[in-house]
């Protein structure tokens, strides 16, 4: 049986749809699509039914794709309500000579869902950061010690219920089962962040299109986690604003030519045509640059405090990875540099992902797709089962044969019920057994 993982990413300004392949120790994407949003407003859904209008193609075209219907996804959530807050539990074990097991430790971390939130909000990760057995203080993993007394301390990251509530009703309306919901910033890391990165300490910072995206990890452990209201539409609302130019030039314009150290760029003029019979509109890149770095240097500073609140700052041996759609703005990581102090790269989507996977999802924006796939098979390989993420619609583009197709259990002796039947009708009839009848008679 082949092992497939769905996910749907339901960005502020795309929606994609992607499935991965889990192929000896690496994970191949096999489908992806992606189309413009509407209906979501800095990560978070707002009009259901225009979501459903931007994903239901996207949803198609993967399925055609990969010659199968999608069942089950996991989906990304994010928004500016994304809230981080520490806290910590303890518990006194009936038995201290027993060894700690997982399943305990399990249904210890799991408890920390049901923490007192505020009215409209839910605990939507927890994540463990030290525990204290008794007199040995600072353990990262107590699976296998004893011990009477368990402490250990938490970050929860919460957001709004009615935010997880509204990505469910879409999956569900779409026709589909929503496996589990992930934060955004987690499933990027996983996507581009390196083993190695991870246990020295590293800052990811995912620009998305509404907001900016914060995760700290250190010594494999997730620290701290930040959502800052602004992202690439932002910058993009400048420039329009800054330039008087519509949206859609804008866009164009900073995807383009977009810097974000006016010191690099070129020193040209870009001609934007003019709108209702003016006459053109000519724009200096080093304007253009200025306006870019002045919004990304207020997102940079907003993570610079971030970082500083954390208490990580000096422990961040790995730097600050930059992702996301936002990303890919030239000189974006000289000006990540000089704004935190901390050395910059960007980074696209290749932890664990096959080399012959389709090559358009291997790009800074679509981090969080491929994360979520990650994440996907990470929980499927905790719960120790495989899902039923898709069901083969065109078995031999999917690796079987039609004639190879499992019948259904309850169908799979009607054919031959069927034969046997018009079988035996044709005995009851045969002309010589009816007068053998009728001479025994």
């Amino acid at each position: 049986m082949r092992s497939l993982i769905a996910a749907i990413d339901l960005g502020t300004t795309k929606v994609a749809c992607i499935v991965g392949e889990r192929i000896a120790n690496k994970i191949k994407i096999i489908g992806y699509s992606q189309a413009p949003s509407k209906g979501i407003a800095r990560g978070e859904v707002v009009n259901i039914q225009n979501v459903l209008d931007s994903i239901t193609p996207v949803i198609h075209s993967v399925e055609n794709g990969i010659g199968a219907k999608i069942n089950q996804v996991f989906v990304g959530i994010a928004g500016q309500n994304i809230r981080c807050a520490a806290t910590s539990n303890q518990t006194t074990r009936n038995d201290p000579d027993q060894i700690i097991t997982k399943e305990e430790i399990d249904k210890f971390t799991n408890s920390m869902y049901n923490t007192f939130v505020q009215n409209g909000e839910k605990v939507l990760h927890v994540i463990p950061q030290c525990y204290n057995i008794d007199d040995f203080m600072g353990i990262s993993d107590p699976v296998g010690m004893s011990g009477q007394q368990i402490n250990a301390s938490f970050k929860l990251f919460i957001g709004r219920n009615n935010s997880a509530s509204l990505s469910k009703n879409v999956i569900t309306r779409a026709g589909m089962e929503l496996k589990g919901i992930i934060l955004e910033p987690i499933a990027s890391a996983k996507a581009v962040v390196s083993p190695d990165e991870a246990e020295l300490g590293v800052a990811i910072l995912d620009i998305g299109g509404g907001t900016s995206d914060l995760l700290i990890i250190q010594d494999n452990i997730i620290r701290h986690a930040a959502v800052i209201p602004f992202g690439g539409n932002s910058v993009t609302e400048d420039i329009k604003m800054g330039c008087g130019i519509t949206s859609k030039d804008a866009e164009a314009m900073k995807v383009q030519f977009g810097s974000c150290c006016p010191d690099y760029a070129q020193q040209k003029k870009i001609i934007i045509p003019g709108v209702g019979g003016r006459g053109n509109k000519e724009i200096g890149i080093p304007a253009l640059s200025r306006i870019i770095a002045a919004r990304m240097i207020e997102i940079f500073e907003a993570i610079g405090y971030e970082i500083e609140k954390s208490g990580y700052k000096n422990m961040l041996k790995g730097g600050l990875v930059l992702t996301g759609g936002g990303a890919r703005m030239q000189n974006i990581a000289q000006l990540a540099t000089r704004v935190t102090g901390l050395e910059a790269k960007v980074a696209y989507p290749q932890e664990r992902i096959a080399a012959d996977s389709l090559p358009e999802v291997l790009s800074p924006e679509n981090s969080t797709a491929v994360g979520l796939i990650l994440a996907g098979f990470e929980i499927m390989d905790r719960e120790k089962t495989v899902y039923q993420s898709v069901t083969p619609i065109n078995y031999e583009f999917f690796g079987e044969k039609e004639e190879d197709k499992k019948p259904d259990d309850d169908n799979a002796e009607k054919p031959k019920e069927k034969k046997k039947l018009f079988k035996n009708l044709l005995n009851i009839f045969n002309t010589e057994k009816i007068f053998n009848q009728d001479n025994q008679a």
